[in-house]
């Protein structure tokens, strides 16, 4: 690869992942609305969550824990509806 294809590669690299990173931002709800975290605690362990971190992050709340089948998870929660926004398993 020639040098200018290089960084030109590079840059519409950065682009796109600005891009990418811009449409993952799914709640946007004003923090007047927000339950509180607390409250979202107490929901997943109802489900058999076990919680070990809750945090803001892009407007969500970010959770990290085990689900009621063990398996170690992050998600996003809308903060309002307490809707589940991204799930991964972290396994």
């Amino acid at each position: 690869m020639t040098r200018t294809l290089m960084i030109t590669t590079l840059v519409l690299g950065t682009i796109g992942a600005g891009t990418a990173m811009a449409s993952e931002e799914r709640c946007n709800a004003p923090m007047s609305d927000w339950q509180p975290r607390e409250a979202l605690q107490q929901k997943l362990e109802q489900e058999g969550w076990k919680v070990r971190r809750i945090k803001t992050d892009d407007g969500c709340y970010e959770v990290y824990g085990f689900d009621k089948d063990g398996r170690r998870m992050e998600a996003y929660f809308d903060p309002k509806t307490f809707e589940i926004v991204v799930e991964r398993d972290e396994d």
